[in-house]
């Protein structure tokens, strides 16, 4: 069997919502997904808590697994896609980190986390503009 990718991921998302594809998933809206997100963070948290990183792996691989669900939903709604998604945390976290991708310096953690809380601040006034 081929190493699938994030693209061979989000195809499976929409296979499985498509009409060949699973009852049970085509029944699912975004607010339904929460339930199962919520209960695979916490699975994810035990994972790291028992310091089971075989676990782990898979746990997070489920996480991943309900958000592409989640974004394949919100495409068929025509809300927005995972390109989308992917744009939006590129933009976002490289205007946070101006210290590596801009001219700010900073030298420890503390000033870093600093600088994320002085920038994510500035996205806050941005959004109320």
């Amino acid at each position: 069997m081929k190493k699938a990718g994030f693209k061979d991921l989000l195809k499976l998302a929409e296979i499985l919502r498509s009409e060949k594809g699973c009852p049970w998933d085509r029944e699912q809206t975004i607010a339904s997904m929460l339930e199962f997100i919520e209960s695979e963070v916490h699975e994810v948290r035990q994972a790291i808590e028992n310091g089971d990183h075989e676990n782990l792996r898979e746990e997070l691989g489920d996480v991943m697994f309900q958000l592409i669900m989640v974004a394949q939903i919100a495409k068929e709604n025509d809300y927005f896609d995972m390109d989308d998604v992917i744009k939006d945390i590129d933009i976002k976290i490289r205007d946070r980190h101006t210290w590596v991708f801009g001219d700010d310096k900073v030298e420890t953690a503390e000033e870093a986390i600093a600088l994320w809380r002085k920038n994510k601040a500035k996205e806050g006034n941005k959004n109320r503009k």
